[in-house]
């Protein structure tokens, strides 16, 4: 007869194909009712936390929710900090764990329940007789709360007889919010005004409205308003039209693009919670700048909004298309009516200000959003990151997704290399502020895009610390797997923050490690690039198939010298 440990694995398996994770006591009965009962496929990391990242990653890149595993214990207290990561990106996920068992906690034993509630995380803890409906329910929590849940299977029930499995229901998940209340329809016509008025109107939008797949009426509402567009980071590719698309705004934005949002009359934000690096810490907007935000969140998010409409981005955006269309029908009937009177608006449609034109197709916005290209060599010798940054962004094949660790170099990929839609680039730490999660990224994004290049960048110290799952990203990804080490020698970041306050650097300094001998080791090829030149290696390989070679590493040794932009918005808000 199946145990408890079965029940859970045959019912998660009807709705989740990807687990990752490493095992060990309290979790052997599970994986080993996934690997001979079910078809979900178990890929093993070499460090806990990877199971939890490799999910995450999972997610972001596929939006299909997977799961990760680990044992009671130390197992479990791996997973802190990937686990904390993935509550304050919003990203479902299941953590399947052992815990101590029904009769009370042993010496090795820690309180679960509490230490995932620290971090935000909720726990369900399966019976004998329960085991397959509380699976269901930890599936329905995460997808509906967009948040990491964990599964625990107490250590005395894992192998108990429970039964055969029932057909497992669906797990129920509430409908897109849409616009609601006389409020709410009050402040959508107030937009739609507002931005059929502007004369330079802006579209910002953010992750909520890739979830919302709310693409092509944003697109629709900015051709209707003339409207320039940018996304947050988490938001790149919403909209379909590039040519007018400004970038992500922010510290990764470039100078000419921030400008110009800066100058906007109206913006109306779609899914981005305007954090303190989207917003460039409050100075994104000009003073005088009209702000509407539409969100999911229960009120606004940042001071400058001077409108909120809670709702779906996607609802709401096909809202405002209707409203913005029955405003210039209005127009139109009355300049008609003005023209048989002999009198002229000066205005068609939306002509923005008198121009006759929508103010995007007024300014340069390839020139806008260009960035610095930065010389081969820093002064000091080594590398100019910008330039590396460059070169490799025109190398890189074009279905590439994008990983992206923690530290001061994620300001490089984020700005040089382009990417086609949100889930083909993913910050995985940058929302709790950890370094480390890298590697198992790779994994988790490998697995669920298959048909893709999945290229990390990754800085020294976060490459460092979490190095036992290169052998997991080299095997997961193979030949669809590049990793890009941006060797500083350095905590970067720390050394911009508090080596320049005239803080003791000697903590924040790495002797200089060779990556390219760690790729070696584990059956990857590994090449340090101290010139332009040495990334032939890696035009080389783009025109290679991917069954012919192996996975490439590229220890870059860069200058520490070059302080990204957004590091330096930071250092003067700190000063």
């Amino acid at each position: 007869m199946p145990s408890v440990s079965a029940h859970v694995a045959l019912t998660l398996a009807q709705h989740i194909d990807a687990v990752f994770g490493v095992m060990g006591n309290g979790n052997a009965y599970f994986l080993d009712a996934l690997e001979t009962q079910t078809d979900a496929v178990f890929t093993a990391v070499r460090h806990e936390q990877g199971g939890v990242v490799a999910a995450d990653a999972h997610y972001r890149a596929s939006g299909r929710i997977a799961a990760g595993t680990a044992t009671y214990g130390a197992g479990f207290t791996n997973t802190l900090t990937a686990l904390a990561e993935s509550v304050q990106a919003h990203v479902p996920l299941v953590l399947v764990v052992g815990d101590e068992p029904t009769s009370g906690p042993r010496p090795w034993d820690v309180d679960q329940i509490a230490l995932a509630s620290a971090v935000g995380a909720r726990t369900y803890t399966v019976g004998h007789a329960d085991a397959a409906a509380t699976t269901i329910i930890a599936i329905e929590h995460a997808l509906t709360y967009r948040v990491p849940v964990v599964l625990a299977i107490p250590y005395d029930v894992a192998a108990l007889e429970a039964g055969p499995v029932a057909a497992a229901p669906q797990p129920r998940i509430p409908a897109p919010l849409a616009p609601r209340g006389a409020f709410a329809e009050g402040m959508l016509d107030e937009i739609a005004r507002a931005l059929a008025e502007a004369a330079r109107p802006v579209l910002l939008a953010g992750r909520g409205a890739w979830l919302a797949n709310a693409g092509d009426p944003l697109g629709e509402l900015a051709a209707l308003t003339g409207a320039l567009t940018a996304t947050s980071a988490l938001g790149r590719g919403v909209f379909p039209d590039d040519r007018f698309d400004l970038g992500v705004t922010g510290g990764f934005g470039a100078d000419g693009a921030m400008e110009l949002i800066h100058s906007a009359d109206v913006a109306v934000v779609f899914g981005a919670s305007l954090n303190q690096f989207t917003m460039r810490f409050g100075d994104l907007f000009a003073p005088g700048t009209r702000v509407f935000q539409i969100d999911t969140a229960a009120a606004a998010t940042h001071p400058h909004v001077g409108g909120f409409v809670r709702a779906d981005a996607r609802l709401a955006a096909e809202a405002l298309v209707s409203r913005v269309r029955k405003v210039g029908a209005t127009a139109r009937h009355a300049g008609a009516e003005g023209a048989e009177d002999g009198v002229s608006t000066g205005k068609s449609d939306f002509s923005h200000a008198g121009t006759g034109a929508p103010w995007r197709e007024t300014v340069d916005v390839p020139a806008a959003r260009a960035y610095e290209r930065g010389e081969e060599l820093a002064p000091d010798g080594r590398l100019d990151p910008r330039s590396a940054a460059r070169r490799i962004g025109e190398l890189l094949p074009e279905d590439r997704v994008v990983v992206s660790d923690g530290g001061h170099f994620i300001g490089w990929a984020n700005m040089y290399w382009p990417v086609a839609s949100p889930d083909r680039m993913m910050m995985v730490g940058t929302a709790f502020q950890s370094i480390g999660l890298g590697w198992p990224s790779v994994v988790g994004a490998a697995l669920a895009r298959r048909d893709a290049t999945i290229v990390l960048t990754s800085g020294d110290g976060g490459g460092l610390m979490a190095i036992a799952d290169l052998e997991s990203a080299v095997r997961a990804a193979g030949g669809r797997g590049i990793a890009v080490i941006w060797n500083d020698a350095a905590y970067g970041a720390e050394v911009n923050l508090y080596g320049l306050k005239g803080l003791a650097e000697a903590p924040m300094r790495i002797p200089e490690v060779d990556f390219a001998a760690f790729a070696a080791a584990v059956g990857a090829e590994g090449v340090v690039v101290r010139a332009l030149s040495d990334l032939d290696r890696l035009a080389a390989w783009t025109r290679e198939e991917p069954a012919e070679r192996r996975f490439l590493l590229l220890d870059l040794r860069i200058s520490g010298d070059v302080i990204a932009p957004y590091q330096q918005e930071i250092i003067r808000v700190n000063s």
